[in-house]
């Protein structure tokens, strides 16, 4: 039929049309309840949970004003794809999108305007939740969740007071036969009224006051008070977490200074879980890199707390009078010549005494080489005056500054010796900020005979070095005057009257020394971690208050559930109160300070009427992240955060998945360790106190990649709007007639380069958009966005279209003619790749594959309607509505969303015809092989060189060539006789 210049058919797949139809199934999806996944118990029960679950999940988003780039919806678009799939596999899946809600954003926007965080989030939710839609995610909406939502804060809340209202008991045995569990503080006092457990301090129970009583169970308790030395930020006012600073000391997000301060926060006890955390770890199904990743985070170790007399302590009459190392090689004791502190350790606060710093204790026996008080002291007049300067110096550096493994290490001497109880040499302490208050007993001793780092500070301040290791074959064959012997071998010089190591290897020379220190008091085997306390307060208004009430003996208690949820107060100034970095006595406040009426309260918490203080802390970002999978499974329970059968329904183990947990997980692996080790270990205390059936959050981890985007940068350096520029590699890219250059990296608003989801629905329709993503590349791998290349998922769906529908008229085109047997081959050949594809997340392949067989369908002069359904049906996990609008136009009533996925129903049809393939030797036919016609090259030159004819005539010798033309030909150059 002719067609009118300039005129679209009236039928044709185009933008426009797409969107009518995109918009129209959405419309309808939700008035069906389309994708709405049944529980078996409480509001939403029904009965497809009679089927089996699959819950997946996206790691929520915050919800940014900026809205969506395209770089977001990759795992969104992955995650819908897979929910689909499954669905039409006969499962139920659960499947929604929830939104973490508190942050700073949201909280300086409302310094700075004084509009209540509360609007700007909800109007970020909603945006978002636009887009969401548009895109034509299968959410059950019903489960959507905000961790800002009033109810979802109560069992937050309530989730904080398990952990608060429990204490880890190394000797229980967890559900799943863990060693080492959460149990309630009340199991705790009966065993410290039993005296099974003593009291730190060596004081009897009987003996305390109440309030005495109370703070000995706090300091067990896993979510506990504690001076810390954190990360302050006046210019964003909160502290933030030493991942949140860069190795300049500045903030990651504005770029503002970061000051240490010593302040009163909530701590998370995670570190009892390290070997739990650490262990699960292998009944888990994720990638390799994030299990290290954690691994290393947690950072077990095996080695030694060593004890060191202190002489000035006991001359001053002060306690303590030892200083308690950490090491992992106690087999080297007896070559310690100095000790480290970190600059936060106590015993540089004046713990022994006001003269155990002054000049004259600057001195070192006469059997040392003497150091200089240059040296030693950084030319300062005294220790005291050194040390002070020393730890203002440390305070402005970051942790990863601090720690970074080449970077010299520095410091000054405290005044104070160590005696080494080995062999009684005095060992001079220093103060070193590579050293970590918080990480083991935050001192370490040092052999500088086997560290390089510690055998070049060693030279510096002319300290002794020791040998205590020598090559197995030469003992002493290594000049220490020139470097640390580094290697391993065999303990040497390491004995004294009561115990010797010489000649011992490493495992079994630390063995020995751990008997030996343990047996003398003298120390103890130890297993540390690298894992530090998660620091859980925050100085702002928005987020979770703590449901703590203060009495006026600062002891504290927990809100009674029936009290929860604990609201934010209305206030009008939601800026913190910050301090003086120069002034040692101030000291940040949060917000919630203000709120006096808020914060002082009278409550009869069971004893009668008393006044009390409400914690102004709030809880972190992190808090609503830890759980929220949970609550999807019963968002609307307001008697737990969920069923018990429900949650083990989804979230319980089963064949198949055996350690619990969610189905499927996908997410940036940028939050491979920190929000995933707090999820992890929210989830066994909760276990190991019988609230949720499994100690695993996610059985399945995948990592998506990311999409990123030119940029173009003027010759000023300047980015320029990257849609205005023209050009290619090769002519070169212009900018308004001006030369620009091309950079490759994240998509932002500052680099001008950012397309949004809505400008690609416009211009091409939401399918298009999906496929597109999808095509780009496998999942897990980052790759460009190229706007002009999306117009070839658009000819994908237009071809799609066009096999079934009459640009022109809109009828179907299709025939209902049986296909031919090549149609037949391929298609079956299609559903079982297309299959696997999906089940293992190839995406794109299973798109490449669909193309294959549109393609094969387009060349025929009617699609038979047996092939064109089964395409549409395996079209439809990625590109959905145009899948919807033409199964609905080939007849079949209601969606398609849970029609079983298609199978091959006649497996003979997998079985590839065999083609003959002729084997030449110099041009002569000598045999013919059946193959494959998708015999792969390398495949058929074997099977041509292995034929007896060809061997006979090789007899041994390699040939000088081989021509191989798949499927068919084989032609061997044979070597001259």
């Amino acid at each position: 039929m002719s067609q009118t210049p300039g005129t679209e058919p009236a039928h044709r797949y185009t933008a426009e049309l797409a969107g009518q139809i995109e918009l129209a199934w959405q419309d309808r999806w939700d008035e069906l309840g389309t994708f709405n996944a049944d529980n078996p118990v409480g509001d939403l029960a029904g009965p497809l949970a009679q089927r089996t679950p699959f819950f997946l999940l996206d790691m929520f988003p915050y919800p940014s004003g900026k809205g969506l780039h395209v770089g977001h919806p990759l795992g969104y678009i992955a995650t819908d794809t897979v929910a689909r799939f499954h669905r039409m596999k006969g499962e139920n899946v659960l499947y929604t999108m929830g939104y973490d809600a508190f942050g700073l954003p949201a909280e300086q926007y409302a310094v700075q305007t004084g509009q209540h965080p509360r609007i700007t989030t909800e109007q970020n939710i909603a945006n978002m939740r636009r887009q969401l839609r548009r895109m034509g995610l299968s959410h059950d909406r019903r489960r959507s969740l905000a961790t800002t939502d009033v109810d979802y804060v109560r069992w937050t809340q309530w989730i904080f007071l398990q952990v608060f209202n429990s204490w880890f008991d190394p000797q229980a045995t967890a559900p799943d036969g863990s060693t080492g569990a959460a149990r309630p503080v009340a199991e705790l006092r009966e065993k410290l009224e039993a005296g099974t457990i003593a009291v730190p301090d060596g004081r009897n129970w009987a003996d305390l006051d109440q309030v005495e009583r109370a703070k000995v169970v706090d300091s067990f308790r896993l979510a506990y008070v504690s001076q810390a030395p954190v990360n302050w930020c006046p210019g964003l006012g909160t502290v933030l977490a030493n991942e949140e600073v860069t190795s300049e000391g500045r903030s990651e997000r504005g770029n503002y200074p970061v000051f240490k301060r010593n302040l009163s926060q909530w701590m998370m006890r995670i570190t009892a879980y390290g070997q739990r955390l650490a262990n699960d770890l292998d009944t888990i199904d994720w990638p390799e890199k994030v299990r290290a990743m954690q691994r290393n985070w947690i950072g077990r170790s095996e080695g030694a707390n060593v004890f060191f007399d202190m002489p000035a302590a006991k001359a001053a009459g002060a306690t303590p009078t030892t200083l308690e190392v950490y090491t992992t090689r106690p087999d080297t004791l007896f070559g310690a010549t100095f000790m480290v502190v970190a600059p936060e350790h106590p015993i540089l606060g004046g713990t022994f005494g006001g003269d155990a710093t002054d000049a004259d204790s600057l001195t070192v026996p006469t059997s040392w080489p003497q150091g200089t008080r240059q040296a030693w002291t950084g030319g300062h007049a005294t220790p005291r005056e050194a040390v002070a300067a020393y730890r203002a110096q440390a305070a402005a550096k970051s942790e990863t500054e601090r720690t970074a493994e080449d970077r010299v290490k520095t410091g000054v001497f405290t005044g104070f010796y160590g005696t080494n109880p080995t062999n009684g040499r005095p060992v001079p302490v220093f103060v070193a900020d590579y050293v970590l208050w918080g990480y083991g007993t935050g001192a370490i001793m040092a052999v500088p005979a086997h560290d390089q780092r510690d055998w070049d500070f060693a030279r510096a301040f002319d300290l002794e070095v020791i040998r205590t290791i020598g090559a197995a074959a030469d003992p002493y064959g290594h000049d220490l005057s020139t470097s640390a012997y580094v290697g391993d071998g065999v303990a040497v010089d390491s004995a004294n009257d009561e115990i010797s190591l010489d000649g011992m290897s490493k495992d079994e020379a630390k063995a020995a020394m751990v008997q030996w220190l343990e047996s003398k008091g003298l120390g103890r085997g130890t297993v540390t971690y690298r894992l530090r306390d998660w620091l859980f307060s925050r100085q702002r208004y928005w987020g979770e208050p703590f449901p703590i009430l203060w009495d006026e003996d600062g002891v504290a208690h927990p809100v009674p559930e029936d009290m929860l949820p604990v609201e934010l107060p209305e206030i009008s100034d939601y800026s913190p109160r910050t301090f003086d970095p120069d002034d040692a006595d101030s000291s940040p406040e949060a917000p919630l300070g203000r709120a006096e009426d808020w914060v002082n309260v009278t409550l009869d918490l069971g004893d009668g009427p008393k006044k009390y203080r409400r914690e102004t802390n709030t809880m972190p970002q992190w808090a609503g992240s830890c759980w929220y999978e949970m609550r999807y499974t019963d968002p609307n329970n307001d008697q737990a955060l969920s069923d018990a059968q429900n949650l083990a329904y989804w979230m319980g183990p089963r064949e198949g998945k055996p350690s619990g947990g969610t189905d499927l997980y996908v997410g940036g692996v940028e939050h491979a360790v920190l929000h995933l080790l707090y999820a992890r270990f929210w989830q066994k205390v909760l276990f190991d106190l019988g609230h949720v059936p499994d100690s695993e959050p996610y059985h399945t981890l995948f990592n998506q990649g990311y999409v990123q985007a030119y940029a173009y940068k003027d010759e000023r350096g300047q980015y320029v709007p990257a849609d205005e520029v023209e050009g290619d590699e090769e002519s070169g890219f212009t900018w308004q007639g001006q030369s620009v250059r091309r950079e490759y990296g994240k998509m932002g608003k500052s680099l001008k380069n950012i397309v949004t989801p809505d400008e690609m629905y416009e211009a091409y329709g939401a399918d298009v958009f999906r496929v597109y993503e999808m095509s780009m590349g496998p999942l897990d791998l980052s790759r460009p966005w190229e706007t002009r290349a999306v117009v070839g998922s658009q000819r994908f769906l237009q071809r799609l279209w066009r096999n079934v529908v009459d640009e022109e008229t809109g009828e179907l085109v299709v025939s209902d003619a049986d296909a031919d047997l090549k149609t037949r081959r391929l298609l079956a050949r299609t559903i079982a790749d297309v299959t696997v594809e999906y089940e293992n997340m190839r995406v794109n392949t299973a798109i490449a594959k669909l193309i294959v067989l549109n393609n094969h369908l387009t060349g025929l002069s009617a699609a038979p309607r047996e092939v064109v359904e089964k395409l549409v049906l395996m079209v439809s996990p990625v590109a959905p509505h145009i899948a919807e609008e033409l199964w609905s136009r080939l007849g079949h009533e209601g969606s398609l969303a849970r029609v079983p996925f298609p199978v091959v129903e006649d497996e003979s049809l997998l079985v590839e015809e065999a083609v003959t393939a002729i084997v030449q030797a110099n041009g002569k036919v000598r045999a013919k092989l059946e193959v494959p016609p998708s015999i792969s090259e390398e495949d058929l030159r074997a099977a041509a060189l292995e034929a007896a004819p060809i061997v006979r005539l090789l007899d041994g010798r390699d040939p000088l060539k081989v021509i191989v033309r798949t499927p068919s030909l084989v032609n061997i150059v044979l070597p001259k006789a």
